[in-house]
């Protein structure tokens, strides 16, 4: 396992790499719809808690109420305020990445130049290191000052208060980049995007139609966020790495990236070296071309 602070790795399978480079399209999901769901909801009932036992403290009961009123509102609205996000790991050719995220080992793994995707990551989308802590850990986070100063001087609290309003969407954003200190082993960085309290936002969502359900997500348009900073998607992009369970071949995999006119990619081609890999030869064969 090799760690790379300059380049972010996405882990998915050859269907969503299409999508990503053909189509230049980069799939934000709702954060509630991945396997720790409950995360978000844990960060506000943490933050929640936080604050609230800082007024009990100071034996201010009425404070300490409004405040626990005041969250549980919000929660019944997480929907309408839960982030999109695409996930990313500091960890190149990583065993459990590939089990989790890379089709088992048979998908495919992008790293992602760090800088350039802060760079185009602007407006209502952000890239944000995950933060590990328990539900009952949260007392040193910054939020809890932020909502404790303002709160603190209010006869009645209220989330129509600008004020207040603007700290509770800061608080949604952080609760996806939030996850338990079980999944620390990760590393996970998150390109979130929070649609919500933006009035200048004017993405539209995509819904994905399956078998057993339908799921909302937010389509980011790589190649117009490259060409706004005067970049082309080859740059963003800063190897391929093929799944070590994946009977892809290299030159196929080439040639498709020449035909759909990203030759600049085809010589940042390789093969992963994660001993997960099947027996047999993946180099090329008459079979595989």
């Amino acid at each position: 396992m090799m760690k790379n602070r300059d380049v972010l790795y996405h882990y998915t399978d050859f269907q969503a790499l299409d999508g990503i480079l053909r189509n230049s399209e980069l799939r934000l999901n709702n954060v509630l719809n991945m396997n720790d769901a409950s995360e978000m909801r844990l960060f506000m009932r943490g933050l929640c808690d936080a604050v609230e036992d800082r007024f009990v403290r100071e034996g201010k009961e009425e404070k300490a109420r409004q405040v626990r009123e005041l969250f549980r509102r919000e929660l019944k609205r997480e929907f309408h305020y839960s982030g999109y996000a695409a996930c990313f790991s500091v960890y190149r050719d990583d065993a459990s990445q590939w089990e989790r995220y890379g089709n088992h080992g048979r998908g495919v793994c992008l790293g992602f130049d760090r800088k350039l995707l802060e760079r185009i990551a602007v407006g209502a989308v952000s890239l944000k290191t995950v933060f590990y802590r328990d539900e009952d850990d949260i007392d040193e986070h910054e939020l809890v000052e932020v909502f404790y100063q303002l709160m603190e001087p209010l006869e009645k609290i209220e989330e129509e208060d600008p004020s207040i309003r603007e700290a509770l969407n800061a608080a949604w954003v952080c609760s996806a980049a939030f996850k338990h200190p079980s999944f620390s082993a990760e590393r996970e960085v998150r390109l979130v995007m929070s649609p919500f309290g933006k009035e200048y936002f004017d993405g539209k969502p995509q819904y994905h139609i399956a078998r057993e359900r339908i799921k909302k997500y937010y389509p980011l348009n790589l190649k117009f966020m490259c060409m706004r900073e005067g970049l082309v998607l080859e740059d963003l992009i800063t190897e391929i790495i093929i799944g070590p369970e994946s009977t892809q071949s290299r030159p196929i995999l080439q040639d498709y990236l020449e035909d759909n006119k990203m030759g600049a990619l085809a010589g940042k081609v390789s093969y992963s070296d994660c001993p997960l890999r099947r027996t047999g030869d993946r180099s090329g064969s008459l079979s595989d071309q």
